[in-house]
């Protein structure tokens, strides 16, 4: 299971730098490459705004 992350995102950016496997591409709502997401969490405890969700 990967985390996604939802239409609450601000892209602020917090998540970039937290994610080991560099699966998060940027824009206007951010995006998580599924196929190498590890499920981690690192993205949702940094998420100022709840975006970064398991799937």
């Amino acid at each position: 299971m990967a985390h996604v992350i939802t239409d609450a995102c601000i892209a602020c950016g917090a998540c970039l730098p937290e994610c080991p496997v560099s699966c998060i591409s940027e824009g206007d709502i951010y995006e998580v490459d599924q196929n190498s997401c590890i499920d981690c969490g690192a993205c949702a405890g940094v998420c100022p705004t709840g975006a970064a969700q398991p799937e």
